[in-house]
């Protein structure tokens, strides 16, 4: 049966939505695609379902062909297999958790490995009864700080997550190519570019990870790749460390005074003018070593400070951070944290003073300090002398200073070298579309899913996750598929195949319009039927353009000719074709 406007649930808007940020929320929303119902959270609409249906299909079919098998879990689920592997409290602030009327505790699942596992653990015993893959299309729950562009980061969304088992390191290599080669056949079906990048595991944990990334403008993430091929997000990215160099020939180091120079161009702009290199070229940035306080905060609540030392052209990347220090908590320090440590001198902070202190687990402020990875032993820097108007020119690292460690935190930049050696990297914008784990054994480990192996020995499984954000890649794809006029779906993933509208008030044309839909029907089509008898041509083209059904039928004043017109909305063609060929046409 034909779904005949007349009688859908479905209301388009004229004008866009006061919160829409990007396309994809502006037009999905005045569509009749979804609907807000608090931040982040949205409801969805019969269209809306039906596209999501489409994409879930193509999921299913590839999943279906490496092997894997369906179930459904629940969202709510309890609280305890996530406290036995760490992730209730590494989740932080991102994690839904309740209690029923008993006070038991729940959670809204961001992810499902642990019950995955468990439910293996239940049921198999045997490495007979591996490899398994198996998974799930269930909807997420994340407490986003800032939930913002429509379904592209909301605090609830659809996720397809699989999970391998196996009980060899060479049965997870296999099972995760598989994930991997089915993960490029469906962002292939769907038309989507896709970027397959190095990433960092972060919560989820394991030995490796890689992301499917779409290069967009409007990305969350910022990668970087090589011509020779490297490609990695910015949290995964390696810096190429310089060789340490000699300490002999170093001139001492020297306290001179920089007054007014709290700032980096300002600390050059001063030594250029009155403290000139010998050799003669000029000081820059990178001749200087920034410090930057940043604030931890720890899983047990606890606070504390940490300074970060690297090149003076570089900023700290927060995201960079997070992952280095993680599973703490990351932000600048505040006025408060200065006001407590003294010892800090606002834009004149260093790792070594006149008096001779290493500014780290023996220097007066007890504050952990860290460098970047090009901050080698015989290095020489500019750095500030913990005095207010004074710097250190010609601080050696591992002569007159010491860290307590490396950290890769910095920014990277555009030419920055690969550290395959594949040449200088570039900086692209991306939105994930799919991440593949290899979880190895931290699951199975931390839950008991041990099997009997070939020799009756109990082995402990190794695990994969692979995960496919369905609903952001609806978004995704209708960012890419539009006009200034509305939405404008691939075939593979549209509403309904064809869009057929009956225009005038002549009884003649809706007759002729019934007969179209009949013979579109009968050729195996799914069919949008504009029958509204008291609406204008204008408004139901209008509500077509914005709906976006990639092809119309538009059934009119020719109907006293015998023929119709097809409108396709993807090129903006239009042709007219005999009223009994119209389902022809489309075969």
């Amino acid at each position: 049966m034909p779904i005949r406007l007349s009688s859908y649930f479905l209301r388009t808007l004229r004008e866009d939505p006061s919160d829409a940020e990007v396309t994809s929320h502006r037009l999905l929303v005045r569509a009749g695609y979804i609907r807000r119902q608090a931040p982040g959270i949205f409801a969805w609409l019969p269209l809306g379902l039906r596209v999501k249906a489409k994409i879930e299909a193509i999921v299913r079919q590839e999943m279906a062909a490496a092997g894997a098998f369906e179930v459904h879990f629940p969202a709510l689920l309890p609280k305890e297999p996530y406290e036995v592997t760490g992730r209730y409290d590494e989740y932080g602030p991102g994690m839904f958790r309740l209690s029923d009327r008993k006070e038991a505790g729940y959670v809204l699942a961001p992810t499902h490995e642990e019950v995955f596992t468990l439910l293996v653990k239940d049921l198999y015993s045997s490495y007979k009864d591996l490899p398994l893959s198996i998974y799930q299309i269930q909807d997420k729950y994340r407490d986003e700080a800032r939930p913002r562009a429509g379904l592209l980061r909301g605090r609830e969304f659809t996720m397809k997550d699989a999970y391998s088992f196996d009980y060899t390191d060479e049965g997870l290599d296999a099972s995760y190519q598989a994930q991997r080669d089915a993960y490029e056949r469906i962002f292939t079906a769907l038309g989507l570019e896709y970027v397959i990048v190095k990433a960092d595991a972060g919560a989820m944990g394991g030995s490796k990870s890689e992301e499917f990334l779409h290069p967009t403008p409007v990305g969350e993430d910022t990668f970087v790749r090589s011509a020779g091929g490297y490609a990695a997000n910015v949290e995964a990215f390696t810096t190429l460390v310089p060789e340490s160099r000699s300490f002999e020939g170093l001139t001492p180091a020297e306290v001179l005074d920089t007054p007014d120079t709290p700032t980096i161009q300002a600390l050059v702009d001063r030594a250029n003018e009155a403290h000139p290199r010998p050799d003669g070229r000029s000081w820059t940035a990178a001749d200087t070593l920034k410090n930057v306080v940043l604030a931890l905060t720890h899983l047990d609540g606890s606070r504390e400070l940490v300074v970060v030392g690297l090149p003076g052209n570089r900023e700290v990347d927060l995201k960079r951070a997070e992952v280095a220090f993680a599973p703490a908590e990351i932000e600048p320090a505040t006025d408060a944290d200065f006001a407590k440590h003294p010892g800090l001198v606002k834009g004149y902070i260093g790792p070594w003073s006149p008096e001779g202190a290493v500014l780290g687990e023996e220097s007066s402020t007890g504050i952990r300090y860290v460098v970047d990875p090009r901050v080698v032993d015989g290095s020489g820097w500019i750095t500030g002398a913990n005095v207010h108007g004074k710097h250190v020119f010609g601080l050696v690292a591992g002569r007159d200073f010491t860290a307590d460690g490396t950290v890769e935190a910095a920014e990277v930049l555009a030419g920055d070298p690969a550290p395959d050696g594949s040449g200088p990297v570039e900086l692209a914008r991306g939105m994930e579309i799919g991440h593949v784990f290899q979880l190895g054994r931290k699951y199975a480990e931390a839950l008991g899913l041990k099997v009997l192996d070939e020799n009756g020995k109990l082995v402990t499984v190794t695990m994969g996750s692979y995960g496919i954000g369905v609903t952001r890649i609806l978004a995704i794809i209708a960012e890419l598929n539009n006009d200034d006029r509305g939405l404008i779906w691939p075939p593979a993933v549209a509403p309904f195949d064809v869009h057929v509208i009956a225009t005038g008030k002549d009884p003649e044309i809706y007759q002729a319009a019934e007969s179209v839909v009949q013979d579109l029907e009968g050729a195996g089509l799914d069919v949008l039927f504009d029958d509204r008898p008291k609406v204008s041509p204008g408004v139901k083209f209008g509500d077509a353009e914005l709906i976006g059904v990639p092809r119309i039928v538009i059934v009119g004043r020719g109907v006293a000719d015998g023929v119709v017109e097809l409108w396709d909305r993807r090129s903006g063609e239009r042709t007219q074709v005999e009223l009994d060929a119209v389902a022809d046409s489309f075969r």
